[in-house]
């Protein structure tokens, strides 16, 4: 989170509404593409969520390309995990509940019928931990073939395998992390 704030504060410093710099042209792109991405999954109720979203997104590919500068990526402790999957499903119920009213809420999970109710329920718990251990076990998993390459063969393989594992992959988990939420929240907004 330190990196994220300190690049901000670098980022924003001396942002001009005429003759733009091409660095702010780059971050108003990708903030521009992040809020298009969001805003056609959740629509117009689901606007006040993409900030949460594209933070969300930042944080976890910051996080998983870690690996590559020699630090232990935040997103291989299953605490972290687990936090941002929770945060995210408790925003899901938040939203839901924002849109539907309580009493609206309690009972969407009586749809479509009564008898599902309980699976509905245990639902509330399955989202957060299918979030936090597709997450966790993506980001391990790279993290422990990435080692043993490097103890197996240390020279020049690790290099383009890395980018696979640290970039590639660490940015489509973010994003998938980012996307299953976005819909589980428009789902509810629904």
């Amino acid at each position: 989170m330190a990196i994220l704030v300190l690049l901000s504060v670098i980022f924003v410093r001396n942002l001009r509404v005429e003759n733009p710099g091409k660095v702010q042209l780059a971050l108003e792109t990708i903030i521009t593409t992040f809020n298009k991405l969001f805003g056609d999954v959740l629509g117009e109720k689901g606007k006040d969520y993409i900030p949460y979203l594209i933070t969300v997104i930042l944080y976890i590919g910051l996080s998983n390309i870690m690996g590559i500068f020699g630090v232990k990526p935040p997103t291989k402790d299953l605490n972290v995990t687990a936090t941002l999957a929770i945060m995210s499903i408790v925003l899901v119920q938040i939203s839901a509940i924002r849109a539907k009213g309580t009493k609206g809420w309690a009972k969407s999970f009586a749809e479509p019928v009564a008898i599902v109710a309980p699976l509905n329920v245990m639902e509330l718990a399955i989202k957060p931990l299918s979030l936090c251990m597709r997450l966790f076990g993506n980001v391990l998993g790279a993290f422990v073939v990435m080692k043993l390459i490097e103890v197996v063969v240390p020279a020049v393989v690790p290099i383009p395998l890395s980018l696979y594992f640290d970039f590639f992959d660490g940015f489509l988990q973010a994003f998938v992390f980012t996307f299953l939420t976005a819909l589980y929240m428009q789902e509810a907004i629904e």
